[in-house]
């Protein structure tokens, strides 16, 4: 088939063996906007060839949160369309035939090596210091030779006939020339295990051939994959797809983002239930590697869709930082219409005790806090200071702040006029505080403000003080804890 004038039609495939990887997700959305941009299909389907690591629970996983992230496919799982759902368990058969064709046409043949046989192999290459590869033996065995191994209840694998040495080339969307000699390829390949299903590299053949796939946009972990896939294309007479790399995702060591070394980190999962919104963490991957000509950092789905071009998309590995995605996380926060925002932020206080407050309280103490997020899993840790609870004002940062006389003057100032402070608004409580400050020979500054704040909250920085004590009071908790951090001071003196 020609790809050059057909309509663009990509695929995600991953393997349902975990949870939804954040490599994955970005090969998704790359997919996904490159389809979008060039008025494309977007396939999603299953590699599901590792029947022993294949598992529904991931399954459902990934189709949860490639939703979650807003990336929506054109055929595959939920779709109905003549692709979805779609697993390659299901073409055992189809991959076999194609497979015995190439036999046929003296392009592959059939290995009869046991599995002994080739770890005898590797010992023996790793003994002698050379590479791990097949030997391509099985090629050289005579008719009488197979029948014999068949008689001894050997099944035979499929290999596909390799030129050695070859250079296999193609001109990458996103890395430029490519080139791959074959004899870096580890030698003849298996098709079709001796249990009858395809491998890999050519199952993935066929499906996109299938699917009429014209751009497969993938990690460069694939790039040896890519070479062995080309090869099986041209023993099967078919032309190629347009074959595009982005870079791996490092973390800030420079190291691969793996399952095994990151757990789950690398879990799209662990951002939904930390409080990160979708089109946040949409944004973030997208930006890793791909830059806006303007340089904008923060753009909607559809300015993404309208601006994608693999051309821009960096060679070098993307650098996944927290930091980073907590500022897209926070910009997104703070964007959001304040109902939105207390509906989303309302399981997460589920762990806070705040029966003595009603609604509008609580909603006062989500916007109170609302600008300075980067999840909404920090919810619970900023609003523990309005739990009937004693605050702990044994910090080490703390006590000297209170151990002064002007904070004892204070402390007893604000007990004297506590009961003026029920049902001020914010403006009306921050204006007494400075009347009282004030009138009593304190400016308007940190030695006013900061020991009624730690009183109160036992912490040195936090949203409006004014707003704090407007939600605190009516409570009993602003009289309650200014005494205690008066008592406190007291024994500190004596």
């Amino acid at each position: 088939m020609s790809t050059q004038h057909q309509k663009v039609r990509v695929r995600i495939a991953p393997s349902p063996t975990g949870y939804l990887h954040l490599g994955t997700a970005r090969t998704a959305v790359y997919n996904y906007l490159y389809a979008k941009h060039n008025h494309g299909r977007f396939v999603f389907r299953l590699e599901d060839t590792d029947e022993e690591r294949s598992n529904d629970a991931y399954t459902q996983d990934i189709i949860k949160y490639l939703k979650w992230l807003g990336i929506n496919w054109d055929e595959g799982p939920d779709i109905g369309g003549s692709y979805g759902p779609y697993r390659q368990t299901q073409k055992e058969e189809h991959y076999r035939k194609l497979a015995n064709e190439l036999v046929a046409s003296k392009k592959a043949y059939f290995c009869y090596a046991t599995q002994d046989e080739l770890a005898k192999l590797k010992e023996d290459q790793q003994n002698s210091g050379l590479p791990s590869r097949y030997d391509n033996r099985g090629r050289f065995v005579s008719e009488k030779q197979a029948q014999e191994y068949e008689a001894e209840g050997r099944i035979p694998c499929i290999r596909l006939i390799v030129e050695e040495p070859r250079v296999v080339s193609w001109n990458d969307l996103i890395k430029g020339p490519i080139s791959i000699n074959t004899q870096d390829l580890g030698g003849d390949p298996v098709l079709v295990k001796s249990s009858g299903m395809a491998v890999y590299n050519f199952a993935v053949v066929v499906d996109d051939l299938d699917m009429e796939i014209t751009d497969v946009i993938r990690g460069e972990d694939h790039i040896h994959n890519t070479a062995k896939q080309i090869l099986i294309y041209e023993a099967l007479g078919k032309e190629c797809p347009r074959f595009a790399h982005a870079a791996l995702i490092f973390d800030a060591e420079k190291q691969k983002l793996s399952k095994r070394k990151h757990g789950e980190f690398v879990h799209i999962s662990k951002y939904e239930k930390d409080g990160y919104l979708p089109q946040a963490l949409f944004n973030y991957l997208t930006q890793m590697s791909f830059t806006m000509s303007n340089g904008q950092e923060i753009f909607t789905q559809e300015e993404a869709i309208e601006a994608f071009d693999l051309a821009k998309v960096s060679k070098s590995p993307a650098i996944f930082d927290l930091t980073k995605l907590n500022w897209f996380n926070n910009h997104y926060l703070r964007a959001l219409p304040a109902n939105d925002f207390e509906n989303l932020a309302k399981p997460y206080l589920k762990d806070l005790s705040l029966d003595k407050y009603e609604g509008p309280k609580i909603n006062q103490m989500l916007n109170l806090i609302k600008d300075g997020l980067n999840n909404l899993s920090e919810i619970k840790e900023q609003l523990t200071y309005f739990e009937p609870k004693p605050i702990d004002l044994n910090q080490s940062e703390i006590r000297p702040i209170l151990d002064t006389d002007s904070a004892r003057k204070i402390l007893r100032l604000m007990l004297e006029n506590v009961d003026k402070f029920k049902n001020l608004d914010s403006p009306a409580a921050k204006a007494l505080i400075d009347e009282i400050g004030l009138s009593n020979g304190f400016k308007k500054n940190k030695e006013l403000y900061m020991p009624i704040r730690v009183a109160l909250t036992g912490r040195l920085h936090g949203p409006d003080l004014s707003k704090i004590i407007t939600i605190l009071s009516g409570s009993g908790l602003v009289q309650e804890r200014l005494e205690n951090a008066l008592n406190l001071t007291l024994q500190i003196k004596s």
